[in-house]
């Protein structure tokens, strides 16, 4: 018995350590952004989102879903039970682990230039 649990304690601690580094400091599996990139092209979002996730008048009424404001929760809940415009995507059409991607990639997105850098809309404003 002694053994067993000499054995043991080495094993559990090497087994513990395998899932800190596994999951990230927040506790949840961590997220690929490229494999997100891949899942938001492969499940049509960008038809509607566009690749950067702004949005568009036509099709999003201009939704901007890069750097949502949403927690990983709520975006996932959105994402599973809209009733507007946007089909909601149970499970077995998008994974959890594909929006947990997807919820990275669109955090990942740089911000978009000031209007003041974009010469063409800096010269429309100051008309």
């Amino acid at each position: 018995m002694r053994f067993l649990r000499v054995c043991a304690v080495p094993v559990l601690l090497a087994l513990i350590g395998f899932a800190t580094s596994v999951i990230g400091s927040s506790g949840v599996i961590a997220a690929s952004a490229d494999k997100g990139k891949i899942a938001f092209v492969q499940h049509g979002c960008w038809q509607c989102h566009d690749f950067n996730g702004q949005g568009s008048i036509a099709t999003s009424n201009g939704r901007v879903i890069a750097r949502t404001a949403l927690p990983p929760d709520a975006f996932k809940s959105f994402v599973r039970t809209t009733n507007g415009a946007m089909p909601p995507f149970r499970p077995p059409v998008l994974s959890d682990d594909e929006l947990d991607d997807i919820y990275a990639y669109l955090q990942s997105l740089p911000e978009p230039k000031p209007v003041s850098d974009i010469p063409l809309l800096k010269a429309s404003r100051s008309q």
